[in-house]
């Protein structure tokens, strides 16, 4: 094809594919924590169908990009004396999204601090969580991840000469990638306690990052003042320095026990 003859093509498509394992990461961490509620038989496999759907829903939302970026329309506004706001299509499915996260993670820390006992609660979480019920929490995640995912696609290839093919190679590798290394980070965060507690927090910020995001674009006004959205990169930077101060606490804690 005639596009993958230029230079700014392979830029793009390499550029957005680095960005799309990036994003998938926040969708791994959750698929590990859901999955982790599942026989040990059928975790794997829920790993691997939510990935998948994951890889659906990004391709399907990008096909339908048009109605997408439509969706900035304002669906109903609020004009109160102390909140305004033009609440759109983008910013209910944040929204949502990110009081589900809240949701979702705070519940997991709740039960994991107030539990009556690893023992008592891998049981009881065996028997109430099916592989149906999982799958869909993850499909209902995925849906908010790949709407998130497919806005920052839009964006950084506008412009560019076929720039919906670069975008669907870029989901397809990207998905590829992180079937790879699903499942050793799903191990690695389950066998370390500590790295779940911190996997959790993550998700906080990650669902707390939706909902302001969902007020950004909604041009969210309170008490006169404007909803800015948080930049990602804070976020990373601030999730990738925890990991490195928990990596030393391990390697302290693996020295003392040696010692």
């Amino acid at each position: 094809m005639e596009i993958f003859l230029h230079a700014d093509t392979w830029v793009a498509l390499l550029t957005l594919t680095f960005l799309e394992v990036v994003l998938g990461i926040d969708n791994i961490i959750f698929i590990s924590i859901a999955s982790n509620k599942l026989p040990e038989h059928q975790q794997k496999k829920a790993a691997r169908i939510g990935l998948l759907l994951a890889m659906i829903f990004r391709i399907l939302l990008l096909l339908g990009v048009s109605y997408l970026i439509s969706m900035k329309d304002p669906i109903w506004t609020i004009n109160l004396s102390w909140l305004k706001a033009g609440v759109t299509g983008q910013s209910l499915i944040l929204f949502a999204g990110g009081i589900f996260l809240l949701y979702k993670s705070t519940s997991e820390i709740h039960h994991k601090v107030e539990g009556k006992g690893e023992e008592h609660t891998a049981n009881t979480s065996l028997k109430k969580k099916t592989l149906l019920n999982v799958i869909t929490q993850i499909v209902l995640i995925d849906i908010v991840f790949s709407f998130d995912s497919v806005l920052t696609a839009v964006g950084m290839t506008n412009g560019i000469q076929g720039a919906l093919t670069i975008m669907i190679i870029a989901v397809i590798v990207s998905i590829l990638i992180m079937l790879m290394f699903a499942t050793p980070i799903s191990n690695f965060v389950n066998k370390h306690p500590t790295i779940q507690m911190l996997a959790l927090s993550f998700l906080i910020l990650i669902g707390f990052m939706l909902v302001t995001e969902s007020a950004h674009l909604s041009h969210t006004v309170v008490f006169g003042q404007s909803v800015g959205a948080i930049p990602k990169g804070y976020l990373y930077f601030a999730i990738t320095f925890s990991l490195l101060v928990e990596m030393l606490n391990m390697k302290m804690r693996g020295n003392s026990k040696k010692g």
